[in-house]
């Protein structure tokens, strides 16, 4: 067991947060660990630290620099896991969640909104759970996700591999990106897309840009591409621009969370239908997470790396639960959109045993 490890078996033993994470294509993995069980939350956005947001709320947790050590290691090359199958048990039944995808559906032909993004949970057993452990299988198996475990004693514990950029800042640089459309990979070297999820993948683009107008100059939009994450092919457009001030950061999160990709779009109709239909509490799965003002390797300030918070799980009781969702257009399938749910689940069951 590594310094790192050790430090967190005795954050875990004193109940003290922490956070581990590892970002896409990096050797170091990184842990900020809080000397104290305070929970604190973001008031200007100018604060150094890093940041946990839910989905739906007005306040936003985080682990304050200034209140925490942080330790550095290169993550191990050489990890070799087998996974195997796990017992799950769906905490949302198929019948239950393709209604729900037909009623969105019925609202979007209704003209209620153009999209909605809907989900699920499901729960496994995990009785050796182990940080350590699950951390460099996610480590060895999604090398281009940003990694992560997250505990506070008044949140709880939660892990993740999300593909998804949500906002990357230099100064007054900026980055994001427009991901959406999901298909299971397979052997062929080739990616073809159906309309529905060209559509969907555009909607998010449009979302971000309009979210953006007013705040930015110099907006760069790339051309869709192709991009592999896990076991999924998605559409993905890098959208990159010049914040007119740096205090703009604070206005920018505020329009973009939460994306059009985990949300819908027009985003507060749709916002209001999930949390009318869905049937649970998302808490922090399709927030967002991540380095805020500043960079924990380096520590160079002025610099965020924030991700969606997708492909998670909250871990207790020796239990997991996973959540999982998909976009709705007029020509989505309930039973197609189910499928697409038990797909993306497999990025969290493949590093439980």
């Amino acid at each position: 067991m590594t310094d790192l490890f050790l430090k967190i078996k005795i954050q875990q033993e004193q109940q003290l947060p922490f956070v581990l994470f590892c970002k896409p294509d990096s050797e170091r993995i990184v842990g900020v660990f809080q000397k104290n069980d305070h929970l604190y939350f973001l008031e200007t956005f100018e604060e150094k630290g890093f940041v946990f947001a839910p989905f739906d709320a007005e306040t936003f947790p985080f682990i304050p620099l200034e209140h925490s050590d942080v330790y550095v290691e290169n993550t191990s090359r050489d990890y070799v896991f087998e996974s195997k199958p796990s017992e799950s048990k769906v905490s949302m039944g198929k019948d239950f969640f393709e209604e729900l995808v037909a009623k969105g559906i019925e609202a979007i032909n209704g003209e209620q909104f153009l999209k909605v993004v809907l989900s699920r949970k499901e729960e496994i057993s995990i009785p050796e759970f182990d940080i350590e452990t699950t951390m460099n299988r996610m480590i060895s198996q999604y090398p281009t996700a940003f990694k992560y475990c997250f505990f506070h004693p008044k949140i709880g514990t939660w892990l993740g591999a999300t593909p998804e950029q949500f906002l990357k800042t230099n100064g007054t640089a900026i980055k994001t990106v427009a991901l959406a459309g999901t298909q299971l990979a397979t052997t062929s070297k080739t990616v073809s897309w159906e309309e529905k999820e060209e559509t969907e993948q555009q909607l998010v683009t449009d979302f971000i840009v309009q979210s953006l107008e007013g705040l930015v100059r110099e907006l760069t939009i790339s051309s869709p591409y192709s991009v592999k994450a896990g076991n999924l092919w998605h559409i993905k457009t890098d959208i990159s621009a010049t914040v007119k001030s740096k205090k703009k950061i604070k206005n920018i999160i505020a329009e973009l969370h939460p994306t059009s990709a985990v949300c819908g779009l027009p985003k507060l109709p749709a916002k209001d239908f999930i949390l009318k239909n869905e049937g649970y509490n998302r808490e922090y799965y399709s927030g967002f997470l991540g380095e805020l003002n500043i960079d924990f390797v380096t520590f160079r300030t002025l610099k965020s790396d924030l991700f969606v918070n997708l492909r998670c799980m909250k871990v207790f009781n020796d239990k997991a639960q996973i959540f999982v969702g998909c976009g709705i257009t007029k020509d989505s399938d309930p039973e197609k959109e189910y499928i697409e749910t038990v797909n993306k689940s497999m990025t969290m069951k493949k590093i439980i045993q």
